[in-house]
């Protein structure tokens, strides 16, 4: 989602490509009066992937939204329920054949749900509740969000409504925190809903730069081997072995192949312990020693370097496979299908 404000096209066309480059192939924008809804169109002009409206309270700039072409709709029912104004949204949504993703936040839960529900229960009945609007007005471009700070009570709130309703589910942790934090607690949430599966899009919420959600987004699916996008980097902890500085050396490294869109698995380790046996199947890393080390290639040494030619020797090489053409299926480093 971006953070600009929408208002400025420019700034918000900006942020957009930044995370376009990142690998990012659905963005949503904040929608919060009737000046960031007509920008949307301009915004549109400017940009390659597809634009989200994220709309809160008053369906008018939903209809505004949808004027200036966008792709989707995020309607909240805890602050958007009167049926004829739903209505209204959704007859403009279907001529236009754009989906509505009914998002549902445990903050903002109607208060009109029914007593004994619990958290789960309550996000889910808030949900079915704007289905059977939609579904009543025979619209089923649907696509469905239940987030929640807690990761336990998000989990819990997916696999109860994957049970009743056959459409997608666009998954998260609300408002997850700072960077250290919010990683963590995504990774954790998101992570285990993929892995049940769980999940047709998702977005990581970090109080930060997008790019951050974006490459934290990646990670998760890479470790689940769902998406393969860009350098998996693996490095070693470092410990008492340790005779160069490592921590400068991966963090340089990381910093130089963030642009690679090439899946390759790309190793930092501290000795000779950690380096070509534990790390064989990486296809390119570097191993340290006293004051130096050696690159290898699926295991096996190629060249040996001192401490400082290490990073930039690793990012050359690096950056020669990731140039060469594409290997064939099951001959080299490939994803599976991912979401």
């Amino acid at each position: 989602m971006t953070k600009t404000d929408t208002r400025d096209v420019r700034a918000t066309i900006e942020q957009i490509k930044d995370l376009e480059d990142c690998g990012c192939e659905i963005i949503r924008c904040a929608v919060p009066d009737m000046e960031s809804a007509r920008a949307l169109k301009d915004i549109k002009k400017g940009i390659s992937i597809p634009l989200i409206a994220d709309i809160h309270f008053d369906y008018r700039l939903a209809l505004a939204a949808l004027e200036s072409g966008a792709d989707g709709l995020r309607l909240n029912p805890g602050n958007i329920s009167d049926p004829e104004k739903v209505a209204a949204v959704v007859k403009a949504a279907r001529e236009r054949q754009v989906p509505i993703r009914i998002g549902v936040n445990f903050g903002s839960l109607p208060q009109d749900l029914p007593p004994g529900l619990t958290i789960p229960q309550q996000m889910v009945a808030a949900a079915l509740r704007h289905i059977r609007i939609l579904e009543d007005l025979d619209f089923d471009l649907i696509k469905v969000s239940l987030k929640a700070f807690d990761v336990p009570t998000t989990i819990q709130a997916y696999r109860e409504i994957a049970k009743i309703i056959p459409y997608p589910l666009h998954i998260g942790i609300t408002e997850a925190g700072t960077p250290r934090q919010g990683m963590i607690r995504s990774a954790v949430g998101i992570g285990i809903l993929l892995h049940e599966g769980l999940g047709d899009t998702l977005r990581v919420s970090l109080t930060t730069h997008p790019r951050e959600e974006v490459y934290t987004a990646y990670e998760i699916l890479k470790s689940l081997h769902l998406r393969e996008h860009g350098p998996s980097l693996v490095s070693c902890p470092t410990c008492g072995r340790t005779r160069i500085d490592l921590f400068a050396l991966v963090e340089r490294v990381e910093r130089e192949i963030a642009g690679i869109a090439a899946p390759l698995k790309v190793a930092v380790m501290g000795c000779v312990v950690n380096g070509p046996g534990e790390a064989r199947e990486a296809d390119v890393g570097i191993a340290g020693g006293d004051g130096a080390g050696i690159l290898f290639r699926k295991g096996k040494v190629v060249r040996r370097l001192r401490e400082e030619e290490l990073a930039e020797a690793l990012v050359a090489e690096v950056r020669r496979l990731a140039a060469e053409p594409p290997r064939e299926p099951g001959r080299g480093t490939g994803g599976e299908a991912g979401l």
